[in-house]
């Protein structure tokens, strides 16, 4: 069978598999045969459906890493002002570049081990707490497994809610828990894309979509100019101030499916300096949208964490609001494969080769994300809670923590199959980096912002109430009851 018979096999007949040239990863990671995948590389069919270079997981970081919470930032700019929020910006942007590849290290690190062993990964998804489980041992698998799929849950939840609450700004006949339900419907389909090779077109055009939309941003702002009597007071209060900092720790921390977006890669032991790439691109889109939007409308978004609530309706609006509705699905999509995985590894399906069944076994995934949308429609404030409780540990503590025991040892450190970066040769300025991102991130991320970020949250369903059928909706005009009728006297 050709290289190509036999890759079209592996895409139809298993959605989860990898393309050949990932097989050849072995243990020296290096070794890979370019010509065989540059036969296929030019057919239509695995030009737009099955990825796997540096560009696709490039394009795969930059798309996931911004969604609707670049609608949410300048909500976030209102409780910190300008100055923390751009700073902020460039600071968690740049710890969550370390983090994620530190994950990247660790990945590598444990594929060679077990290749070294004989153990192929055909027919198989390696994932984070599988990585976790081969190096650290059961204990930082089952933390790994809980911190990660409650983050990945509650992030689709986030891009359900975000789908409902933008709707709205184009068609305001139904309410946002009735376009939860709709878009619940919608984003099942999901459960049809087989794997993350099967991103490609999507994550180029959700790429596409967010660029747009940040730019909308930026412009529509700034020639809608400052609104009469515009304040920029933040920050306000420290509740604000560290809900505005997780919500951006939250923005940086998008890399949960590090992992498998490697293992769909070729080459994986080239995505060291992907996620760091694709920040820096994303900080082209963050810091002049967020800015320009606090700047026109300063502390009103206090009070309006979707930044298109306060921007004109128009044509350029819509197509903004229709571009992110379909990113959104793009980037559930992302967040639920990963839950997908672990829940067919869960009940045997992983390895059947049916497509149909698979999508089947899928669907229960969803049910929970949409219950929790309906229940807790706070859109922009959820961010900030998820951020701080989950995201904290999830991609940023545990593996800093992770990088710095599996490289204990003496032994370790000398045979690490990823030595320490060019530009920090050292192994004791690493453990001293890692070393603070555990202690800030704990401290700042966690206690002060988790604190800070659940009080917002109790006070956003004490206002508004749980399962709220219009969160931060206009009020309806006031309706003036009809005159009675005059009174008919009989002459």
């Amino acid at each position: 069978m050709s290289e190509k018979q036999a890759e079209e096999s592996i895409v139809v007949s298993n959605m989860n598999d990898t393309d050949q040239p990932q097989t050849l990863f072995k243990s020296n990671l290096h070794d890979h045969d370019d010509d065989d995948q540059d036969q296929s590389f030019f057919s239509f069919k695995n030009a737009l459906w099955h990825g796997g270079s540096a560009w696709d997981a490039w394009f795969s970081c930059a798309s996931n890493q911004v969604a609707q919470v670049l609608l949410t930032l300048p909500y976030s700019f209102s409780q910190l002002g300008m100055l923390s929020g751009i700073v902020l910006q460039i600071f968690y942007g740049l710890l969550g570049s370390w983090t994620a590849y530190l994950i990247s290290v660790l990945y590598v690190e444990y594929r060679s081990r077990k290749e070294k062993e004989g153990v192929s990964f055909k027919n198989h998804v390696i994932q984070w707490f599988e990585v976790l489980d081969g190096l650290l041992g059961p204990y930082w698998k089952a933390a790994g497994l809980a911190f990660n799929c409650t983050f990945l849950l509650f992030g689709s939840v986030i891009q359900l809610i975000a789908c409902a609450s933008n709707i709205y700004y184009i068609n305001d006949h139904l309410d946002k828990r009735t376009w939860t339900y709709i878009f619940g419907a919608c984003c099942a389909t999901t459960v049809f894309v087989p794997s993350f090779h099967n991103y490609r077109i999507w994550s180029f055009l959700g790429l596409g979509m967010t660029t747009y939309t940040a730019w909308y941003l930026t412009i529509a702002a700034l020639a809608n100019g400052q609104v009469e009597g515009v304040t920029h007071s933040g920050p306000k209060k420290l509740v604000l101030y560290f809900t505005g900092a997780t919500n951006i720790l939250y923005t940086f921390g998008g890399h949960a499916v590090t992992v498998e977006i490697m293992h769909a890669m070729w080459k994986p032991q080239k995505f060291k300096y992907i996620y760091l790439y694709a920040t820096l691109y994303v900080f082209t889109l963050t810091l002049p949208s967020a800015s320009a939007v606090y700047w026109a409308f300063g502390d009103q978004l206090l009070n309006h964490s979707n930044a298109f609530s306060l921007l004109p309706k128009n044509r350029w609006r819509d197509t903004a609001v229709i571009l992110m509705l379909i990113h959104q699905f793009i980037t559930f999509g992302f967040a639920c494969t990963p839950l997908y995985f672990v829940w067919e590894k869960v009940i045997g399906m992983h390895d059947t080769r049916s497509m149909c069944l698979r999508a089947l076994v899928r669907l229960p995934v969803v049910v929970p994300i949409w219950f929790l949308a309906i229940i807790f429609p706070f859109f922009g404030p959820i961010n900030s809670a998820v951020g701080a409780l989950l995201v904290s540990f999830t991609v940023y503590i545990i593996p800093a923590l992770a990088h710095m025991l599996t490289y204990r040892k003496p032994s370790a450190r000398q045979n690490a199959a990823e030595k320490p970066p060019f530009f920090l040769r050292s192994w004791t300025a690493m453990y001293v980096i890692n070393t603070f991102i555990v202690v800030w991130i704990f401290v700042v991320g966690f206690g002060f912002g988790g604190w800070a970020s659940v009080t917002n949250f109790v006070r956003q369903v004490d206002t508004f109430g749980l399962f709220a059928k219009c969160y931060q909706c206009h009020p309806p005009p006031p309706t003036h009851p009809l005159s009675p009728p005059p009174v008919a006297h009989l002459h």
